[in-house]
């Protein structure tokens, strides 16, 4: 049963981020004159790029970003700290090296809750009262949270390849 709970959550995942790749983002993305969300700049942006992007954003953009993006937003992160956190209690070796990346993995989501309640903040505020510290702020986040899902994917590749190297080897 835990096993079928496990796929159902990645298979969640896999269906809210593919909702916000091929549908929300794109939209959002287009409502903004081509300019990228402030979600997928995994390089973070610098306040001038945070106020054109906010400039440019329509109004049926924000109220994407505000409605559907959000709410799609607000269920993915949980699902992928839970799926990775899962993973890495199953794969890691060790308690102490599980501990570590299971720390990382909750972190991969509070990252971008915060990532996702400052970008609210400078679109409700929109581009005349967004500040530079919110949009450092704001963007200092998805840096964070970006480092944090890259390291924490590039550990999961390497667990599931070790245990497959383990795995050949006990099997020859």
């Amino acid at each position: 049963m835990r096993r079928v709970l496990y796929w159902v959550v990645f298979a969640a995942g896999a269906a809210f981020y593919a909702a916000m790749l091929l549908w929300t983002l794109p939209e959002i993305q287009d409502a903004a004159g081509g300019l990228v969300p402030f979600d997928i700049r995994p390089l973070g942006y610098s306040h001038a790029e945070a106020l054109e992007f906010l400039a440019a954003l329509n109004p049926q953009g924000l109220a994407l970003y505000l409605g559907p993006q959000k709410w799609l937003d607000l269920a993915f992160p949980a699902l992928l700290g839970i799926f990775l956190a899962w993973s890495f209690v199953r794969l890691g070796p060790g308690i102490a090296p599980r501990a570590f990346l299971v720390v990382a993995a909750l972190s991969v989501t509070a990252f971008d809750y915060l990532e996702n309640i400052r970008v609210r903040a400078m679109l409700l505020a929109g581009a005349d009262a967004t500040t530079e510290a919110m949009s450092w702020a704001a963007s200092l986040a998805t840096l964070v949270k970006s480092g944090l899902v890259t390291f924490c994917l590039i550990a999961l590749l390497a667990l599931v390849l070790w245990r497959g190297w383990r795995w050949l080897r006990r099997a020859s």
